[in-house]
């Protein structure tokens, strides 16, 4: 495969996007468990509650800094590399932006000054509200990038406006509440919410096993277990309502995933394993659910989900109607204002598919004169490479139903069982911290190679949104953020491993507590019998 800008500057997006996704669901999720441990503490004034809300704050407090500095240079590329992106649809994907900068990371980053240095600064309910700001700042702050990318995948509240030549705002009501967007936004953070929870108890059962800080080890343990189950369930939930806007909004990628080559009569069956065979257009050796696929994707047992083949048959009449829009778009830019009244109905009734038009743009300068070949041609680039979307889903949701197993596991243990785990289950969580991870990305990879040839699906195509830039000059930029990730995911480990090895710390306060809440212990204690420190 020859790699040209297009595929270089794609490569560079996702490349630094999910490794940006690294440290975004441990802030959701963290910020939420800190303040729930907090939250314990002021209605229990237990010392114990305290110094867990600041160890598990100090390790969010890393990931933060990170995540800030990673997701800079994510809005940076927009101007950098896909400067025509950001001119032909600016007017609507920058308010979600401007806000989630001006609002949400103002007010968390503002908030998080406060949550650390201000503990003996303030009262202890003045302190809880300020760490839930934070937590709902992290969250209100992923609200409004998953907007800006919910427009993406499903461009409502605007319309192109063939005198500027850009998508204009029309609603931004129907920006906001997309449907798309608002169930991106709840699953994306009940992912984050199961990536926390898988962290805590991994490094939890590792101080278990090491037989250090055993309670706030085991307290944290019930709290994430407990925490980890509910989101865990919520993700499995919401991703269901997130395929279900899929399946009318954007069918081609339903069908990818499903590798859904034919049409097949309602409701459709799912397949749970096989092998896709693009250039044969089957999946071999398919294992199938019967009516599964109808019932997730439709919620009926008489809607037809169409097949890739039915699909890319659409694509071509929406790029042959394209063209005509196209054809007219061109007479009102020779106009110059003057144009006439039946050129600007014929753009109007056909403007709806002028994006299928552009993707002609790839074979042939002027659209209008496409051959039937290069229309064709055009219409088998709305099918996005299927064996990668195949697997990628089902680790996913493969995924997530392990989650809620192994979460359900370890309340139970917690919950009914005093805190005791067996040594397995100790050795096995630190192991799976990563895995929440793994499943964050596989969705964000299908949802975004899943839109493609799109940037916004349906209405301009990835190969028309990069900048006029030199192969050298994308190069040189990857070869640099690939230097400062590599440095940074050092830094990052470095740090957090060594606040993991070292553990949670007393200071004055916290000592005053604990033998404030302990007094009644050491009168009554025998002389020379031990009692735990509250290090330990």
């Amino acid at each position: 495969m020859e790699f040209g800008i297009v595929e270089l500057s794609r490569f560079q997006f996702a490349m630094t996007a999910m490794y940006h996704f690294l440290f975004v669901p441990l802030t959701l999720g963290l910020s939420i468990l800190v303040a729930i441990m907090e939250t314990v503490y002021v209605m229990t004034n237990r010392p114990i509650w305290r110094q867990m809300t600041k160890f598990w704050a100090t390790l969010f407090g890393i990931n933060f800094v990170l995540g800030v500095a990673t997701g800079i240079t994510m809005e940076f590329q927009f101007g950098m590399n896909w400067s025509y992106y950001s001119h032909y649809v600016g007017d609507i994907f920058g308010a979600p932006l401007a806000i989630e900068g001006l609002m949400a990371f103002f007010m968390e980053a503002t908030f998080v000054g406060l949550m650390f240095f201000g503990w003996d600064r303030m009262s202890k309910i003045s302190h809880m509200v300020i760490t839930w700001l934070v937590a709902i700042g992290s969250n209100f702050s992923a609200l409004w990038i998953l907007i800006a990318n919910g427009w993406m995948q499903n461009p409502v509240g605007a319309e192109f406006n063939p005198l500027t030549m850009r998508m204009e705002m029309t609603s931004f009501f129907d920006v906001v509440f997309n449907e798309v967007a608002q169930a991106k936004f709840v699953h994306t953070v009940s992912a984050g919410y199961v990536t926390a929870a898988g962290f805590v108890t991994g490094v939890s059962a590792w101080y278990l096993l090491k037989g250090r800080h055993i309670e706030l080890a085991r307290r944290s343990m019930a709290v994430a277990s407990a925490f980890g189950l509910a989101s865990a369930i919520s993700v499995v939930i919401l991703g269901d309502e997130s395929g279900y806007s899929t399946s009318h909004n954007q069918k081609m990628k339903l069908a990818a995933i499903e590798a859904m080559w034919e049409t097949e009569p309602a409701p459709a069956s799912f397949t749970l394993f096989g092998i896709p065979d693009q250039e044969a257009r089957e999946t071999k050796y398919g294992i199938h659910i019967p009516w599964a696929m109808g019932l997730i994707g439709t919620r009926s047992l008489d809607t037809v989900i169409p097949g890739i083949d039915e699909l890319e048959k659409e694509a071509e009449v929406w790029i042959r109607d394209g063209m005509i829009a196209y054809g007219a778009l061109m007479e009102i830019r020779e106009a110059k204002g003057e144009v006439a009244p039946e050129v600007m109905a014929t753009f109007e009734e056909h403007s709806e598919h002028l994006g299928y038009a552009f993707l002609l743009r790839k074979y042939t300068d002027d659209p209008t004169t496409a051959t039937d070949e290069q229309i064709h041609q055009a219409a088998l680039d709305t099918i996005p490479t299927v064996w990668p979307l195949f697997w990628a889903f089902r680790i996913m949701v493969g995924l997530g139903f392990f989650f809620i197993a192994g979460f359900a596991y370890y309340f139970y243990r917690a919950s009914f069982k005093r805190m005791s785990f067996p040594r397995a289950a100790l050795i096995f969580a630190p192991i799976a911290i990563p895995l929440p991870w793994i499943a964050a990305e596989m969705g964000w990879f299908v949802a975004e190679f899943g839109r493609q040839p799109w940037t916004v699906d349906g209405v301009l195509p990835t190969a028309m949104s990069v900048s006029a830039l030199s192969v050298g000059e994308v190069l040189f930029t990857i070869a640099g953020f690939a230097l400062f990730y590599t440095v940074l995911f050092i830094v990052e480990m470095g740090l957090m491993l060594k606040y993991i090895r070292k553990g949670p710390t007393l200071d004055v306060k916290e000592t005053e507590l604990w033998l404030e809440d302990h007094a009644e212990r050491l009168r009554h204690s025998p002389s020379g019998s031990p009692i735990a420190t509250p290090a330990e």
